[in-house]
């Protein structure tokens, strides 16, 4: 059976915006969310879970706790890279991810292993970007600096 059959979930008071969920104590997530925040506007409503909680009971802790959840206006709850390929989708150059997730089986199952393993490790993971993140603020000032010139 596919993970994304498994235990669907609906709310009962379905947001008129797509709505993405994700964890405000995790600085990986965060950064993510500033990410897509800039790539998607306000396309999709960003919110903490840990607020957001009460809103949608339906959704149980542990699992807003494990992976970003994407509430759909149908009031379908997609989670994991399966909610990340349907937020991406929101930008059409990047639509053709979502296909391939929904027409591929091993593309799918490639992509929740590797965000499960991400999202176990988010600390690990945060760290290990953080050189790469010092690199792109360098590269930037230097461009500022030399376009300033």
């Amino acid at each position: 059976m596919d993970r994304r059959d498994q235990n669907p979930i609906h709310v009962a008071r379905a947001p008129t915006h797509p709505t993405l969920l994700y964890d405000a104590e995790c600085g990986f997530c965060r950064r993510r969310v500033r990410r897509w925040r800039r790539a998607i506007g306000d396309r999709v409503t960003f919110a903490c879970y840990q607020a957001a909680a009460p809103v949608y009971p339906e959704i149980p802790r542990e699992r807003l706790a494990r992976a970003v959840h994407l509430i759909r206006p149908d009031g379908a709850v997609l989670s994991g890279a399966e909610a990340v390929f349907e937020l991406l989708a929101l930008r059409p150059a990047l639509r053709p991810l979502r296909a391939l997730y929904h027409a591929f089986p091993p593309f799918a199952a490639i992509s929740e292993w590797a965000y499960a393993l991400v999202a176990r490790h988010r600390s690990l993971v945060s760290r290990l970007g953080r050189p790469w993140r010092r690199y792109r603020v360098a590269a930037r000032r230097l461009r500022r600096s030399t376009a300033s010139k």
